[in-house]
């Protein structure tokens, strides 16, 4: 919190500095001063110093974060705007925010959805999520993805149920999660997730900016133009 503090306050004295020169030798702390006459300033501050912190983590990461595992992908593969969801099959909140993202999708034809599976919440979380990584390798990943939503929280026979209608091959899935293959892949968005501040499910990230929780379409939508913008 002290550093966050010092931060706010350096920002600000950024913006305060030429009001505050001619003060400068008369004052023991014209930014105190300054801060304490204005303090309307502080909120923009802050959602500056956020949206610069947001910027220094995503932009290294960018390249393997906006690339999806084979398959993993919703939208248009080829879309030049990228919207990363950080989901877990288990979260109520993933759930809702589904219908949001179709409605983005088709509102936005250039738009790549790149699905990060992320299973914190339950164990069968954790199998759901090996399912559809396997659903990817079969190209039947977004028919795997609503089912999985629409058939309720996972367990045995949600995912099961959820695979037969993707019409998937389950020997061949269950062979491939059985070799292991997909868990790396799951460690890497945990550590992803960690790096870019995503607390929990849904987690965003799109442009420079990064979002928590079932922000809703329009929040989203307009990040997704200021991607386009930028």
């Amino acid at each position: 919190m002290r550093l966050l503090l010092t931060s706010i306050i350096a920002l600000v004295a950024g913006f305060a500095g030429a009001a505050l020169w001619d003060f400068s030798g008369l004052r023991a702390d014209p930014t105190r001063e300054y801060l304490m006459a204005h303090p309307e300033v502080l909120p923009e501050a802050m959602q500056v110093l956020q949206q610069r912190e947001q910027q220094a983590r995503i932009g290294p990461l960018r390249g393997e974060l906006e690339t999806p595992f084979p398959g993993a992908i919703l939208g248009n593969p080829d879309g030049d705007v990228t919207l990363v969801e950080f989901s877990d099959y288990a979260c109520t909140y993933c759930r809702q925010s589904l219908s949001d993202v179709e409605q983005l999708i088709a509102a936005n034809p250039d738009l790549k959805v790149v699905i990060r599976e992320y299973p914190i919440l339950r164990p069968e979380s954790v199998d759901a999520a090996r399912m559809a990584l396997a659903a990817a390798e079969q190209g039947k990943y977004a028919a795997f993805h609503d089912a999985m939503f629409r058939l309720g929280p996972p367990t045995d026979e949600t995912i099961e149920a959820a695979a037969k209608d993707a019409n998937l091959d389950l020997d061949r899935a269950r062979a491939a999660i059985a070799t292991g293959a997909f868990d790396m892949h799951l460690q890497t968005n945990a550590a992803l997730a960690s790096q870019l501040g995503i607390t929990g499910t849904p987690g965003w990230v799109i442009g420079d900016r990064a979002m928590n929780g079932a922000v809703g379409r329009d929040r989203i939508g307009e990040a997704i133009a200021e991607a386009r913008e930028s």
